[in-house]
């Protein structure tokens, strides 16, 4: 019977500390989209960028959540570009609330820098970026 080379372990980007990346986008998802929908649906005319922005806040958040979920090296490449979509995202319209307060009448998830939740919407994709480095080079 012939030796068979050992198998080589892989780590999926939703397995240690992907999972925790996983959990936050995914309560991330669930928060920014309901946020933005009922916004849209009841006070639409009031700010209309800002909730527009949540809601693609949400979209952002849904793929990600989706992309570390099916892990694999086509999802780990969505969910780099996903997640630098997402910091460029927080870093421009973090920049234009603080520059230009009339621009947004309400607060959108990535407003102030994420500075209503917390600064995660700022943190998470700097770890989730690291996580998905290394993680390629883990395979």
């Amino acid at each position: 019977m012939p030796e068979t080379a050992p198998a080589v372990q892989q780590t999926g980007i939703g397995r240690g500390p992907g999972r925790l990346l996983l959990s936050l986008y995914g309560v991330f998802t669930v928060a920014a989209l309901s946020r933005s929908i009922v916004q849209i649906v009841m006070q639409f005319s009031e700010a209309p960028l800002a909730y527009v922005l949540s809601l693609v806040a949400g979209i952002v958040y849904a793929v990600i959540t989706v992309a570390l979920w099916r892990g694999g090296e086509a999802a780990r490449k969505v969910a780099l570009v996903s997640c630098s979509a997402e910091l460029l995202g927080v870093l421009l319209v973090g920049t234009l609330t603080i520059v230009d307060t009339s621009a947004f009448p309400d607060q959108t998830v990535w407003s102030d820098y994420g500075m209503g939740y917390l600064f995660l919407p700022v943190v998470v994709p700097i770890s989730g970026l690291l996580w998905l480095r290394r993680s390629g080079r883990q395979q």
